[in-house]
């Protein structure tokens, strides 16, 4: 089901000479929709100042040409910033060209509606309302001095400052939701209240806005009064069995070389290859680089693998973050083999750059520590656990941002694909409830984040290297400064608290862990306490015992020659 909305808008002169406001949008058709989304925006020109009413018509004008002109590999916020950005340059070069056109600028509040997901771009004084079950929130922050005698003075606009800052935010899209963009010479003479009250009247998004404009001129308004409402009727919804139906009798293809094209993709070299999988860098048409993961051509009639792929796909389209490759979308006409394509991020995992011998300071340890758990927190909050979190699936790009890949074996609600015998994953980073075939859970998933940072410090692991089909007995860590004395006792105390035998005494959540890396030596955690000594591995019996009957021979032999 693709995504479905209404909208309605206005815009009144009011009692100003002239209409500095100007609003738009874009609704493409289904695939463009599915890849790039519609763009609904409001620009206020700055009053006062010459130019006001051509830059906003400009920003908006170019926002809604130029975003859809970008790759389709970007994220949302990239592609905008990008628009955003280029034309804030152009108006700041217009007023040094020519003086009448000094001061150009205006405030800019923007929404991208895509598949059960918007995205908010904001700079200004115009706002950003959600209503949603009767309850309206303002998702927008005004960029004006607190000063009363300048509440109108901005602090940041299109055009104002050569270095523009725009703020962004997201979430999910529900039926039913209502969108509400609008100027200061609406939201100010009618208020938080009067606002939620006419979008509660009416249920058609042109009634609304007219309503809104209508209203905030009659209440006193002197300034131009312009709103733009858009209501949700349904969001895309792209079921797992969807998928299954459509793709999974689609054929394998033959493993490609570099040259070679598949559905207009060009192979330009081998990746990565598993057991299973084979993951090739690409190029589009357009000339973009992208990766395309596929199976092995042995498992083309291994109907449980062709699954697996598409449920990982399923996954991969639902984690819209900057942690994780992004799905380029692909019209269903244009698609003759199972493969998925992913956004391409030039770098190295992190155990390619251990393999090349880089050794890892205890800043550049705690920094990735970061990321990585909020790149958990974003899968964790869609109930996603990953099961295979280790240094070479963290991607460190050419700018060090992190990105987690491989979704292949990671568990989510609402995806049944078949699933695979015990615990998956790889043994030195598994929690050892996973061992006894305990379902994997957060705690498991922050076990291997803690694995994989003690291992970029140390090179060793705190329970031992743990060997395929080992069934192995885990007692105390071993704390990381025996390895690494420079470790600040903070930081050990973190490590030890992720890998603790005990799930109890882990981080409960990512955010929980995230918060204890940001803080460091100011609020350090506690270590975990040690294990009781009745709960601590066989071996350790086993030793007290051999040392008992050593002493009870000798002691007897003592006894005896005497």
């Amino acid at each position: 089901m693709p995504l479905e909305f209404a909208v309605g808008h206005a815009t009144r002169t009011g009692q100003r000479e002239r209409n500095e406001d100007f609003c738009g949008l874009v609704t493409p058709d289904t695939d463009e929709l599915a890849a790039r989304g519609a763009v609904l925006a409001v620009a206020d020109g700055v009053s006062g100042e010459s130019g006001g009413r051509e830059a906003a018509e400009y920003t908006v004008r170019g926002l809604l040409a130029d975003y859809y002109a970008t790759p389709e590999t970007w994220e949302i916020p990239q592609a905008l910033d990008r628009v955003v950005s280029a034309i804030n340059r152009w108006m700041m070069g217009q007023g040094a060209v020519d003086n009448s056109r000094a001061g150009m600028a205006t405030t800019l509040s923007l929404l991208v509606l895509r598949g059960n997901r918007y995205t908010i771009g904001h700079v200004g004084d115009t706002r950003i309302y959600r209503l949603r079950n009767h309850e309206m929130l303002l998702l927008t922050q005004d960029h004006v001095w607190d000063r009363p005698d300048m509440r109108h003075v901005l602090k940041r606009a299109v055009g104002l400052d050569q270095h523009l800052m725009v703020d962004y935010s997201d979430g999910d899209l529900l039926v039913g939701d209502k969108f509400l963009i609008c100027s200061d010479g609406v939201w100010e003479p009618l208020g938080s209240k009067r606002i939620h009250e006419l979008l509660m009247l009416h249920d058609d998004p042109q009634r609304m806005t007219d309503a809104l404009v209508d209203t905030a001129l009659d209440a006193g308004g002197t300034d131009n009064a312009t709103a733009l409402v858009t209501r949700i009727n349904a969001v895309a919804v792209e079921g797992w069995r969807d998928m299954v139906g459509a793709y999974v009798r689609l054929p394998v293809p033959q493993r490609l070389k570099a040259g070679a094209t598949i559905d207009g993709f060009e192979v330009l070299s081998l990746l990565h290859e598993s057991r299973a999988t084979l993951l090739y860098k690409v190029r589009t048409v357009s000339g973009q680089v992208c990766a395309l993961k596929t199976l092995q051509p042995a498992f083309a009639d291994d109907r449980a693998s062709c699954e697996g792929l598409l449920g990982e796909e399923w996954l991969a389209k639902r984690l819209v973050s900057q942690h994780f490759p992004q799905v380029v979308p692909i019209a269903a006409s244009a698609r003759n083999h199972l493969y998925y394509v992913m956004t391409f991020h030039a770098g190295a995992t992190l155990q390619q750059h251990l393999d090349s011998g880089k050794h890892y300071t205890v800043a550049e340890t705690a920094q990735l520590g970061v990321q990585v758990a909020k790149a958990l927190g974003v899968l964790h909050r869609l109930s996603i656990i990953h099961r295979d979190i280790k240094p070479a699936n963290l991607l460190q790009d050419e700018r060090n941002a992190l990105r987690v890949l491989d979704m292949g074996v990671a568990l989510a609600a609402g995806v049944p694909y078949p699933e695979l015998t015990g615990n998956p994953g790889t043994p030195s980073y598994m929690a050892p409830e996973l061992f006894e075939r305990e379902k994997a859970t957060v705690q498991s998933d922050l076990y291997a984040a803690g694995v994989s940072l003690y291992h970029l410090l140390t090179r060793k692991y705190p329970y031992g290297e743990v060997e395929p089909f080992q069934h192995p007995r885990f007692g105390d860590a071993i704390p990381p400064t025996r390895y690494r004395p420079d470790i600040p006792q903070w930081l050990e105390n973190v490590l030890l608290r992720a890998v603790a035998h005990d799930r109890k005494q882990r981080f409960e959540t990512a955010e929980e862990m995230l918060l204890a890396l940001e803080r460091g030596e100011v609020q350090p955690v506690s270590a975990p306490p040690p294990l009781p000594l009745m709960q601590r591995p066989t071996a350790l019996w086993q030793a007290i015992a051999l040392v008992s009957i050593v002493l009870n021979v000798l002691l007897l032999y003592i006894i005896l020659v005497r």
